[in-house]
């Protein structure tokens, strides 16, 4: 096997989203993310807790031709969780959309305030 330069660890996950400063205040409930840095005029990185980021991209570069914002169409996120029906019961008491309820006692989908799909899984 060919060694590849590059390395096999993901740095950040971008989400697209609307409108930066909501978005900032929505994961910032629902993460409980209380620090990160603004870049430029578009981009919010969360600080996560485990060294991952977390990227907020309003995406000028990639809407469409109608200035239409991409969402994630697919559960292409996880967060982890130790208590998978706390976490279940704290998105719905903050009005989180949930797409499915809790699955094999083991996770459950949710929607961000733009449409995009993440997944909430017990570790």
């Amino acid at each position: 096997m060919v060694k590849s330069p590059i390395k096999s660890k993901i740095n950040l996950v971008f989400i697209p989203v609307s409108d930066i400063e909501k978005a900032r205040e929505w994961y910032a409930k629902i993460l409980g993310i209380e620090d990160g840095e603004f870049h430029f005029d578009h981009l919010f990185e969360a600080k996560m807790s485990d060294g991952s980021g977390l990227m907020l991209d309003t995406m000028p570069a990639w809407r469409d031709e109608n200035g239409e914002l991409p969402t994630i169409n697919i559960p292409a996120i996880q967060f982890g969780t130790d208590n998978i029906q706390a976490s279940y019961q704290f998105m719905k008491d903050n009005g989180v959309n949930l797409v499915t309820d809790i699955q094999y006692d083991q996770f459950f989908v949710i929607k961000d305030p733009d449409g995009n799909m993440m997944m909430v899984c017990k570790d």
